[in-house]
């Protein structure tokens, strides 16, 4: 009988860390316990209670390890990604979610419940514009039960793995552009928020592989200086939200004055600021209506 092969899991792991560091990944050892602890169907707190990686197990592990040295998102490789509170499916065609964009979510979602807490009775309409795989409009339809929540996306198979995440959260998903998207709610809504494409075109080289070779462009690139689709946003916004609604954007850490100044430029907005993420980067805007 063949003897089935047989490794130390600290011995695969470190080998694993390895090739992913040659590879130029920069969290191989979050990274190789992941993948680990996807393949056994176990969570990485729990790899101290393995001994030993065996047999199919080792030879999944050691395929998927080569495909992630060579730049495959983790996500895609373990097929979700988690984002504040809910996992989301996710895999080529889509857009994968950020931890940084977690923030935007979290600002969304205060906003809305705000419209509860100073309108009791009256269910904040919040509209997420290029939803992409469905993370933060989830994100608010699970915090905020009583929001009513609407998104849009314009990629076929980005808004195929929206329709599975959203499935069953009562968010209305609707394929379509965000420039004329939701014209039966014009004037009715209290929140956008958007995570849109802010790369410029000649910053091509500088993106990472995994973002670049995988991620749909169109979630990605916007013209020139990066701005274009903050500038559609601006002006759909304008048209969607209530007197005193509230528009939230994400934006490269690059753009932290002139992401902004796409709102102040345009007139009509107050409280126009920036915010920054938990590396004090600029991250992303938010802005208010004028009544």
């Amino acid at each position: 009988m063949t003897p089935v092969p047989r490794a130390r899991r600290r011995d695969v792991l470190a080998a694993a860390v390895a090739l992913l560091r040659d590879g130029g990944v920069g969290s191989p050892e979050h990274d190789a316990a992941e993948l680990l602890a996807h393949v056994l169907g176990t969570s990485r707190g729990a790899l101290a209670l393995v001994d030993d990686v065996t047999g199919a197990d080792l030879a999944t592990y050691d395929a998927l390890v080569a495909r992630r040295a060579a730049r495959e998102p983790l996500q895609h490789l373990t097929g979700v990604a988690g984002f504040r509170h809910v996992e989301l499916a996710v895999g080529p065609g889509v857009f994968v979610p950020r931890p940084e964009t977690e923030l935007l979510a979290g600002w969304a979602i205060e906003a809305a419940r705000l419209v509860t807490a100073t309108e009791p009775g009256r269910p904040p309409v919040v509209v997420d514009l290029c939803t992409g795989s469905g993370a933060i409009a989830c994100s608010v339809a699970d915090e905020v039960p009583d929001a009513v929540v609407h998104a849009v996306e314009l990629d076929e198979a980005a808004l195929a793995w929206a329709a599975r995440n959203l499935d069953g959260t009562g968010v209305d998903l609707r394929a379509g552009s965000m420039e004329d998207a939701f014209d039966d709610l014009l004037g009715a809504v209290d929140v956008v928020v958007c995570n849109p494409p802010y790369i410029p075109l000649e910053a091509w080289e500088s993106v990472a592989p995994e973002a670049r070779d995988h991620d749909p462009h169109l979630a990605l690139f916007s013209g020139d200086d990066g701005l274009d689709a903050l500038r559609v946003l601006e002006r759909r916004a304008r048209v969607l939200l209530r007197p005193g609604g509230v528009v939230g954007a994400e934006h490269a850490d690059a753009q932290g004055a002139s992401a902004p100044a796409v709102f102040v430029d345009a007139g009509g907005w107050l409280d126009v600021r920036d915010h920054r993420d938990l590396a004090d980067r600029p991250r992303f805007l938010t802005a208010r209506l004028a009544g």
